[in-house]
């Protein structure tokens, strides 16, 4: 459903800041993908808005899970969170299972959203439709990522691509319930990234690189994969038959993708450029290796300190979680009212 300027002034509730949420399933560990598209930004994008980076860990109750490895990766992911940079002093940091507010909210908008919408889905579609054992949860997450985006009063959502077409939910569920019950929600915008926004995977580029890939996959670079595996990763990397180096993610996406990955490191605006430098692939696989160490090295330091002061991580955690019920407790209080409650 599209929404011209005017429909949304007529239904938006006033934002009174720019306020930015996005967060992470801690479903595997961490790639490469997730520090050019979301991390990076999001270690950037705090010093300009209010902002709310959630582990989501709720989100990853949506298929089959061992209870004991979500905790790790949860504690893992908020670990690496700190590690890139994100400064619980200047934004807010949370874990999702730590707010109720988010479920509570999700059964309002559940309330407020159709059948339709959500048989719509392209990942349900691919990932559930017509399966065994898919939880009921796969299906309606779509709405408790809505509930994340729209419970702070979020102005903007920095998400992949990939996402587009749940935020366009959030924004059609927020436009309804303000029609039907009253000016409640911030109607947000989608930021989608630009260079490093979709990093592909090195052995099959036509998709994208996966957190959930096996942990033997070369295709994979995780955030905290030794140097010397890094390099082995990219060495390897899916190229094509063609001599020269060029970008076209269309017809090349191998080699497009690691230009993509080099420009996304070297903050290069143009991929397309970076082509131009190389007369072959072992070279641009050197300089891209080189590239993905520099961006990780410090990260990977910081991680191992952070590691290994526990009770650091969680006292930020609870922080984070007190100054996330502050926020979310005003909009979740005039849903409730506004919706009958």
């Amino acid at each position: 459903m599209n929404h011209t300027a005017t429909d949304h002034a007529a239904v938006d509730a006033t934002p009174t800041t720019r306020t930015i949420f996005s967060g992470i399933q801690p479903t595997g560990r961490l790639t490469l993908g997730n520090y050019l598209g979301a991390l990076g930004r999001f270690v950037d994008l705090q010093h300009t808005a209010r902002c709310v980076f959630c582990v989501v860990d709720l989100h990853a109750l949506t298929v089959e899970h061992d209870p004991r490895r979500l905790r790790q990766l949860t504690r893992e992911t908020a670990t690496i969170y700190l590690a890139a940079g994100l400064d619980p002093a200047v934004c807010v940091l949370t874990r999702q299972s730590d707010l109720p507010a988010h479920t509570e909210l999700m059964y309002l908008l559940e309330s407020t959203a159709y059948v339709g919408e959500l048989n719509r889905m392209i990942q349900f579609k691919e990932k559930g439709r017509g399966r065994p054992r898919t939880r009921v949860s796969l299906y309606t997450y779509p709405v408790l990522m809505a509930a994340d985006i729209l419970l702070y009063g979020s102005t903007e959502v920095p998400v992949g691509e990939d996402q587009r077409q749940h935020v366009e939910l959030a924004r059609d569920l927020a436009i309804r319930f303000n029609r039907e019950y009253g000016r409640t929600f911030v109607v947000p915008e989608m930021s989608p990234a630009t260079v490093g926004a979709r990093v592909m995977d090195l052995q099959n580029p036509t998709s994208k690189m996966s957190k959930d890939a096996p942990a033997d996959s070369l295709g994979s670079i995780r955030l905290l994969d030794p140097p010397e595996v890094i390099v082995r990763k990219v060495s390897r990397a899916v190229t094509d038959a063609s001599p020269d180096v060029g970008y076209d993610p269309e017809n090349r996406p191998g080699v497009s993708n690691l230009l993509e990955i080099l420009a996304g490191c070297t903050g290069e605006a143009d991929p397309a450029a970076l082509a131009g430098k190389y007369d072959g692939y072992a070279a641009l696989k050197r300089d891209t290796a080189d590239a993905v160490v520099g961006v990780l090295e410090p990260l990977q330091n910081r991680y191992a300190e952070l590691a290994a002061d526990p009770a650091y991580v969680d006292a930020t955690l609870r922080l984070g979680a007190e100054r996330a019920r502050e926020l979310a407790a005003p909009t979740l209080a005039a849903a409730r009212r506004a919706i009958g409650l």
